[in-house]
């Protein structure tokens, strides 16, 4: 490439998972050439971004600088919402479940301290008395319930970001794989399987699960992880997302269950365990097994017949999905080696769709060369 004439685009997006559509439509509404390339279809369930709900809230027990990009995602997820039409974010309130010094409450509690967060905190009977699916709770435990938070819709999402991006003027390719990512003069060539070649001024990487094989250097390590949905024995309406919002919850030994109560319309509560690094296995992005069986689910369910009596032993539906994970469990957003050419965003360590939409504005500003009104110093790609 000798020249931004030559270019076919000023940017390209190299994966449209939930942070690779929102970095596409904030590029494109700003007017710039973009063109964003996805290995699979829209709102897929190969990678980190599916599930038909994700919780969100903003007392970010993970690190206190997450809370200013989920106060920003939250007033993006209206913005979209304004300029599409549909409906991704529903406002059912959020629980942080467990002891008020543990990691889950504990944490949401010094996030809501550290940022004067509207939360209010429930002790184990006025929370049982709120939601009778929770048993087993322990004599200390508290719920910290943020009224904000509630579920995001992952597909939706990204089908409606990447179609407010078309409307901007952006292309995309979908079902297309990308194989090497190389500088090109002061600018950049994205390599495709099919060997199509995109030049662009400058890349953004977000393919998720796929980050490590595009920079090699990067610590980042890939988790198999099985979604579950369950159905209850019997219909209650203990089980409802009204009597049951979402919720993480922690418990004896240190295991968190989270998850939430059936959708109206529906009969399936989704349920499910964290990794915590010592339940899902390390696998190959490119041959991670696919395929789900009790083995999955075990752990879990010993979990729920106490916890959350009454939704059977074994799930209705399950899913195996993959995310990358990081050493200190934060993202990756930034420049690596301070590349005028490249941005990358990844490492969601299972905790970044709720930030989805901020983070594809803070791609948009470093693209740009603006410094993101969100600092978020401790995701440097150079860190490690």
């Amino acid at each position: 490439m000798t020249g931004r004439r030559e270019a076919d685009a000023d940017v390209v997006v190299v994966g449209l998972g939930a942070w690779g559509a929102a970095a596409l439509w904030q590029l494109a509404r700003r007017g710039l050439s973009a063109i964003g390339v996805e290995r699979y279809g829209l709102a897929n369930t190969s990678g980190s971004s599916y599930g038909e709900s994700r919780m969100f809230r903003t007392a970010c027990l993970e690190h206190p600088g997450l809370v200013p990009l989920a106060q920003r995602s939250r007033a993006l997820w209206r913005q979209l919402e304004t300029e599409t039409g549909a409906h991704l974010l529903d406002p059912t309130g959020a629980m942080l479940i467990g002891p008020p010094d543990g990691r889950i409450a504990g944490g949401a509690l010094r996030a809501a301290r550290e940022h004067d967060l509207d939360v209010r905190v429930l002790d184990r009977d006025a929370l049982h008395r709120r939601c009778p699916a929770h048993q087993g709770l322990a004599a200390g435990d508290v719920a910290v319930v943020e009224p904000q938070g509630g579920l995001t819709l992952p597909e939706r999402t990204i089908e409606a970001a990447v179609g407010a991006a078309r409307a901007s003027g952006a292309r995309v390719l979908t079902d297309t794989l990308v194989t090497a990512v190389e500088h090109a003069g002061d600018g950049v060539a994205v390599h495709t399987a099919a060997g199509r070649v995109l030049h662009a001024a400058q890349a953004v990487l977000t393919p998720g699960p796929w980050l490590g094989r595009l920079l090699p250097g990067l610590p980042l390590e890939v988790v198999r992880m099985p979604t579950t949905w369950f159905t209850p024995d019997a219909p209650h309406e203990r089980f409802a997302l009204n009597r049951l919002p979402v919720f993480m919850r922690e418990i004896d030994g240190g295991d968190v269950l989270w998850g939430h109560g059936t959708l109206p319309g529906r009969t399936e509560l989704k349920l499910g365990l964290e990794d915590g690094g010592k339940h899902f296995r390390v696998v190959d992005p490119e041959t991670p097994d696919r395929s789900v069986a009790p083995a999955d689910w075990e752990v879990l369910a010993d979990h729920l017949r106490w916890a959350v009596p009454g939704v059977g032993r074994a799930p209705s539906r399950a899913l195996a999905g993959i995310y990358a994970r990081t050493p200190d469990g934060q993202f990756v957003i930034g420049r690596p080696g301070r590349d005028p050419r490249v941005v990358v965003a990844g490492g969601c360590s299972s905790h970044g769709f709720k930030h989805s939409l901020g983070i594809g504005e803070v791609v948009a500003d470093l693209v740009q060369g603006k410094e993101p009104a969100v600092p978020l110093g401790f995701t440097d790609p150079d860190r490690f």
